[in-house]
């Protein structure tokens, strides 16, 4: 009996040493979730109670909303250019720190700098000054001869502009990926070297199959980060120039705290929600060409 008292003091102990993180899911994300679902059928604007309007805010979206199209192919194109060389660039970093060499525990702390370097208001303001007409990068072309050109303004380079910061933020992507490297097995290389395979032969044929699952990991985690960004083009070009870094998070923005849509705005969110689920899942769908979970 005094066990069992025992046991269930313990759980106890353990329910309160979660409940900050319950009470804040059920406040912060489960009911802001549940009335985001509710408003999105409603026209509110903070200072009026909502009116429901059923579908008509999700008709408006696809028949009535040219900015909706807009933002969402440039998000689109904002996260192939961005993902697929952030993953690669935080493999290949993370290939050469899994090397024995002398002083590589003070190159892995050099090379996760950038991702927690100031923060993204922080490092977004810095990114602005960097690559404005007169800014550094320009300097320094300037410097050798080349005329640069203005990264920010103009709608052909704007996105590529804002695209290299999030890739250069690659961090966490390494240290996952790092981390997997550690899990292979030295023999996976040993047979390789008894079959005379090179170094190129080797990384595909043991090293990708078995960080697989973290590289699925990264490539959901990177997609879902990409669609949701928001920072780096509403600090560096606001959207513009003509909207060519108008991403779908700008256009939420917009509706929702500028003209004070609310239900419109919510409406909106759903359906990047409902896009990303969907993503989500036919990624995981297409895995299984490439994911290997067995030892």
């Amino acid at each position: 009996m005094n066990l069992h008292k025992k046991y269930k003091r313990h759980k106890y102990i353990g329910l309160l040493y979660i409940a900050p993180w319950i009470i804040g899911f059920l406040i912060f994300q489960l009911y802001a979730l549940s009335s985001s679902g509710y408003y999105s059928f409603t026209a509110y604007n903070l200072f009026e109670a909502p009116t429901w309007v059923g579908l008509k805010n999700y008709i408006k979206i696809f028949t009535n909303d040219h900015e909706f199209y807009q933002s969402l192919k440039v998000t689109i194109l904002y996260v192939l250019g961005t993902v697929p060389p952030k993953i690669i660039f935080a493999l290949f970093i993370a290939v050469v720190l899994n090397m024995n060499v002398k002083g590589i525990k003070i190159f892995r702390t050099i090379y996760y700098l950038p991702s927690i370097l100031g923060g993204g208001v922080a490092l977004s303001v810095i990114w602005r000054y960097l690559f404005e007409i007169s800014g550094s990068i320009n300097q320094m072309l300037a410097f050798i001869g080349i005329e640069g050109p203005n990264w920010l303004g103009d709608p052909k380079f704007a996105l590529f502009t804002i695209g290299i910061l999030p890739v250069w933020q690659y961090g966490s992507s390494m240290v996952l990926f790092l981390a997997a490297l550690k899990q292979i097995p030295k023999e996976m290389y040993e047979s390789a070297d008894v079959e005379g395979a090179s170094r190129m032969r080797k990384f595909f044929d043991r090293t990708l199959p078995c960080i697989s699952p973290i590289l699925l990991l990264n490539i959901i985690m990177q997609t879902i980060n990409a669609f949701q960004n928001f920072t780096a083009a509403f600090v560096v070009t606001a959207g513009g120039p003509l909207k060519a870094t108008y991403l779908y998070s700008i256009m939420l923005y917009h509706n929702a705290f500028e003209f004070l849509k609310m239900g419109y705005a919510s409406a909106q969110s759903w359906l990047l929600f409902i896009m990303l689920m969907l993503l989500s899942l036919v990624i995981f769908k297409t895995s299984s060409r490439y994911t290997f979970y067995n030892d």
